[in-house]
């Protein structure tokens, strides 16, 4: 039975955030929110937690997870930039965007994808998020929580806890979030290119 937690959207309740982070470090997976949907997450070493989301999303093993970083220096020690990429990363974030780049060996092979060997990280512009991924001081495994048979992401905490609290160990509710896409950005093979445009507005990319 999943942990239930109210965090205040201004002051989140530190105690809570330790809590969360606790149950990540021991295998849990969770929910809570970013800029742009609530989001599935795990510890990015835990295959177990990763197979669980894949279970109740109904995914196949081809779906790529997305990384929530703290920062660029996290973002640099899972990843491959050139000085571009970097300043771009840093102009748009924190923000609804998602960055399509080269994996390092820091990645869990199992996150890469396949045949590009590449990975998409987020920063989100969430005080929630921001503040576990900072305690937890490693990358979140990540995926929308979007349910099978749904085309958009579960927007209520209360209605998410009604509906998983029987298969995940913590819903953190963060009040109403109205899905939307993050911008997807490609910053791989020396291209900077937008591949999906979202809400994230990239103005130094528009023609």
């Amino acid at each position: 039975m999943a942990q239930y937690f109210e965090i205040h959207p201004d002051n989140p309740q530190r105690r809570l955030i330790h809590q969360a982070v606790d149950i990540l470090k021991n295998g849990g997976v969770i929910t809570l929110p970013t800029d742009s949907s609530y989001s599935f997450a795990c510890h990015i070493g835990d295959k177990k937690a990763l197979d669980k989301i894949r279970q109740i999303r109904q995914l196949s093993d081809k779906h790529e997870f997305t990384l929530l970083c703290k920062d660029l220096t996290q973002v640099s020690n899972f990843t491959k930039m050139n000085n571009d990429t970097y300043r771009l990363i840093k102009a748009l974030t924190p923000g609804p965007f998602t960055f399509i780049l080269d994996a390092t060996k820091e990645v869990p092979k199992r996150l890469q994808n396949p045949k590009k060997k590449t990975i998409g990280i987020r920063i989100p512009d969430n005080i929630v998020t921001q503040l576990i991924v900072d305690e937890l001081a490693e990358p979140l495994c990540c995926s929308t929580l979007i349910l099978p048979n749904k085309q958009e992401a579960e927007s209520d905490g209360y209605e998410i806890r009604e509906r998983l609290e029987k298969e995940l160990e913590l819903i953190i509710d963060f009040g109403i979030i109205e899905p939307q896409e993050t911008t997807i950005i490609n910053c791989t093979e020396n291209t900077i290119e937008i591949v999906r445009q979202g809400i994230g507005i990239a103005p130094m990319l528009e023609n």
